[in-house]
């Protein structure tokens, strides 16, 4: 079955993307307002935009009430945030600051989530995460201002924290880590079952 993406609902064209491009890894993005109100929410259109320098890459979908979510604006307003990874026992706190909470609203103080200070920034990151990147903001891609559109969110990553515990020889074990990944509605995926495969060397 063929999809024209400019014939179905932007509603449809949404489940069929965020069904098939799976699983997304998760940025739990911490924020501050520019009224000091620290702001958490995750994020699953999340990947490495760059190694050299160090880039994150974050897309903000248009929410259908209002023209923007809290992180965008208060990434506009501060330039800075920090993107805490999420392991699987972190899963259940991260879902529940999937709410639609007011921007005057902290997710940490109302969900009774511990912070950390940052070494780099002014945002504080997640205590338990295993894996904070402290970013400033590069720039802000507007690819649509339709609901459901899109704006890329460019990090400029200043800082790596990683928990010494998920550490072997100095690399980051993805067991130890042991992060979940998103899937289409509300379903998540587990990184409990790896294989390995070597590169083909080709002379």
């Amino acid at each position: 079955m063929n999809f024209d993406p400019l014939l179905i609902e932007a509603t449809q064209c949404y489940k069929l993307m965020v069904g098939s491009v799976t699983p997304r890894p998760i940025a739990w993005i911490s924020s501050v307002s520019s009224t000091g109100v620290l702001n958490l929410a995750p994020y699953s259109f999340f990947t490495v935009a760059s190694c050299n320098p160090p880039v994150l890459a974050v897309t903000h979908v248009n929410p259908r009430d209002r023209a923007a979510k809290d992180t965008l604006t208060n990434l506009r307003a501060t330039n800075e945030c920090v993107v805490n990874i999420v392991s699987e026992d972190q899963a259940a706190i991260m879902n529940a600051s999937c709410g639609n909470y007011p921007p005057e609203v902290s997710e940490f103080a109302v969900l009774g989530i511990e912070s950390e200070p940052s070494h780099l920034v002014a945002v504080a990151g997640v205590k338990v995460a295993n894996v904070r990147f402290e970013c400033n903001l590069r720039e802000v891609l507007s690819v649509s201002s339709l609901p459901l559109g899109g704006h890329m969110m460019l990090l400029d990553v200043v800082n790596i924290f990683v928990n010494e515990s998920v550490l072997v020889d100095g690399q980051i074990a993805p067991h130890l880590l042991n992060t979940i990944g998103k899937l289409g509605g509300d379903l998540y995926a587990t990184t409990h079952d790896r294989f390995e495969m070597l590169r083909p060397d080709i002379k």
